[in-house]
């Protein structure tokens, strides 16, 4: 076995012999090459990584079609033609994945500020999670109400209102805040001109889509509508759903829901989702279902 001490007097002469070849000394501590930073601050700036369109950027040396590789990228967000470096990734491309991955992890882990909701006048309710990290890892509690916030809940809906809407920051905060507002306001003003009007909308914190089943038993509505943040990827951490029921209860089967996906500009547009919301609440109340069994 190779012992540390060998290695390190194998990269050394590879460093001597490479500073040899191009005429200058080898690198040390504090020269300012790769292997110990400078210390010196030019002042530069670098660019931001995460504002690179990925579809423009093309890292394969001599690609054998240029213009079909480049008609892929433009057609797909999936990381085509990153290129390599032996059998490696790029340092581009693993900078990028690592950004990319940090910003989901932030949409998943940060809270939504109070200050926002006061802004869009959404009065906050939370489900049974304490924190964060229960409600991550006990998906459950994320889907029940204690019972002072279910008369909270129950007190602002009040007894005459068929839908009730709602937003809840599942697993991505920037979603909700990005898209939910305009999405609301698309569908409101679509239900208006159908003359259906919708309980005051609100907020609730540590929300899973099965909250809103807790809600439709709690308030007594015929259509709870709930926009939530979805599970961030590499791609966006911006998408929202938004998933509608008639009259929904717990435990009720998946398929019973209607849902709409991939709320994001990347995706279908807040306003455009907000006003197919508006007829497909329209279309339950008539039929007096949703889900797999509304056939549109």
């Amino acid at each position: 076995m190779i012992s540390e001490n060998e290695i390190k007097q194998y990269v050394a002469k590879i460093l001597k012999d490479m500073a040899a070849s191009s005429g200058g000394a080898p690198p040390t501590a504090g020269s300012g090459s790769p292997l110990a930073p400078s210390g010196r601050d030019d002042g530069a700036i670098l660019p931001d990584i995460l504002e690179e369109d990925l579809s423009e950027r093309i890292d394969v040396p001599n690609p054998h079609t240029l213009e079909a590789l480049k008609a892929v990228k433009k057609i797909t967000p999936a990381r085509i033609g990153v290129g390599r470096a032996g059998c490696r990734y790029l340092t581009h491309t693993m900078l990028r994945f690592r950004a990319d991955h940090a910003v989901a992890m932030d949409a998943v882990f940060t809270d939504v500020p109070d200050e926002w909701m006061a802004q869009h006048n959404l009065p906050k309710f939370t489900t049974l999670c304490e924190n964060k990290d229960i409600f991550l890892t006990r998906p459950d509690l994320g889907r029940r109400f204690g019972p002072e916030e279910s008369a909270k809940i129950k007190a602002l809906v009040g007894a005459q209102n068929k839908v009730v809407v709602f937003v809840a920051d599942g697993l991505s905060t920037k979603a909700v805040m990005v898209n939910a507002i305009d999405t609301l306001k698309s569908m409101t003003d679509g239900l208006k001109g159908f003359g259906i009007t919708t309980s005051p909308p609100f907020f609730v914190k540590y929300g899973r889509v099965g909250s809103e089943d807790a809600i439709s038993e709690i308030t007594g509505a015929e259509v709870v509508v709930c926009l939530i943040g979805e599970r961030p990827g590499l791609v966006t951490s911006e998408s929202m759903s938004a998933y509608l029921c008639y009259k929904a209860y717990p435990n009720i089967p998946e398929a019973k829901r209607s849902v709409i996906s991939n709320i994001h500009r990347g995706g279908t547009p807040a306003v455009e989702a907000g006003s197919y919301m508006a007829d497909l609440v329209k279309l339950m109340l008539e039929k007096k279902i949703s889900g797999l069994d509304l056939k549109l």
